[in-house]
């Protein structure tokens, strides 16, 4: 049960409604999810939308390597919503499906690519481990660069941001989906 009201549309204010027009203009199309919670305060919105848009659509990482990354951090935080919104997109940019229900289950998935591995190293220690080791970090570099490193640091970061929001203000998984977490969470993984 989601702890604040959905947002209409018709009852927003001219903040809400510019930043609003600014999200379904861009290449989301929509406002959903974390992004209605934000509309709340539609300055804080501006600002993380805009680096979210950043972070999904405009960083130096393939599609394939961000979602990976974005999926790591939702199992991280068993954010069902986003969870549901980017295990898709991350299998049909590339990622193998059973490494995808690996992650979604807490188990280190099997990555044949040199990259995914990296990206999924490097995700894991900062998230579990609030640190990077220095193999891991030369790894990471070598393959993705000094802006493909500070890029997924950033999806790291605002992808932590939009699984708090979610679990803070139980933003629902849509009406045709099941809680990914459910099972982790009534073991009390």
């Amino acid at each position: 049960m989601p702890r604040l009201p959905d947002i209409d549309p018709a009852a927003l204010d001219a903040d809400q409604r510019r930043v609003y027009e600014a999200i379904v203009s861009g290449p989301r199309g929509r406002v959903e999810g974390p992004l209605r919670v934000w509309l709340t305060n539609p300055a804080f919105a501006e600002r993380a939308q805009a680096l979210g848009a950043y972070c999904r659509f405009g960083s130096s990482l393939p599609p394939r390597l961000s979602e990976l990354a974005i999926l790591v951090t939702g199992a991280h935080w068993q954010a069902g919503f986003e969870w549901f919104a980017h295990a898709p997109i991350a299998i049909e940019a590339g990622l193998d499906p059973a490494a995808v229900e690996a992650i979604r289950k807490g188990e280190d998935p099997l990555l044949t690519k040199d990259d995914e591995k990296a990206v999924y190293q490097f995700s894991r220690e900062l998230i579990t481990r609030r640190r990077v080791s220095q193999t891991t970090y030369d790894l990471a570099e070598r393959l993705l660069d000094w802006r493909g490193l500070v890029d997924l640091v950033g999806i790291l970061g605002y992808y932590a941001l939009i699984s708090m929001t979610i679990n803070a203000f139980e933003v629902p998984i849509p009406s045709s989906g099941e809680d990914p977490f459910l099972e982790q969470r009534s073991a009390g993984v």
